[in-house]
């Protein structure tokens, strides 16, 4: 069975969580979710906090080798306070030496910036990071979902169904590849 690993903490946006994840699971795909510390941490839906989601490991606990894949949902607190912790860096940088997908949507892709790793990459984001992302090296374009290399974004919550859907595929591909 795939695992994906979804790295958050609170101010995940609530649909970029739970929504992805649900399709991924309807896919026979396993998820994980790592944060900064253990317990719940909480999402923000639309002007308030929304639920709260178990948290299974923290990120001190990650071996990259255990997943497939990485799931970087956005929110603008989330990947905000992310992008600031050296070990959640890390792990991105990981995955992408590996060479495993890495799923960013909304704010999600500043952690890709943050690792150093866009640059010479076409992505897609929320439109107020774009330039950050630009000055790290990506050509940015404005569609649902993009892939390159291994990096799948998306720019926002009405784009989940093609960002999972680019995910899942990608994962069913890989698994194909090892038969």
């Amino acid at each position: 069975m795939k695992r994906v690993l979804i790295l958050a903490t609170d101010g995940f946006e609530q649909s970029e969580l739970m929504d992805p994840r649900e399709n991924l699971q309807q896919a026979g795909i396993e998820t994980v979710v790592a944060s900064l510390e253990d317990g719940e941490i909480r999402g923000w839906k639309e002007k308030d906090w929304g639920e709260s989601v178990k948290v299974d490991l923290t990120v001190g606990e990650v071996g990259v080798g255990d997943y497939d894949a990485l799931l970087l949902p956005g929110g603008q607190i989330n990947p905000d306070i992310l992008r600031m912790n050296e070990k959640a860096v890390s792990i991105v940088r990981e995955f992408d030496a590996a060479g495993k997908p890495i799923a960013a949507i909304c704010h999600a892709p500043w952690l890709l910036a943050e690792a150093g790793i866009v640059e010479g990459k076409t992505v897609t984001s929320w439109p107020s990071i774009r330039t950050d992302l630009k000055n790290a090296g990506a050509e940015v374009v404005d569609r649902e979902v993009v892939t390159d290399g291994n990096l799948i974004t998306s720019r926002r919550p009405d784009d989940i169904p093609a960002f999972s859907e680019a995910l899942i595929e990608r994962l069913q591909s890989d698994r194909r590849d090892a038969a």
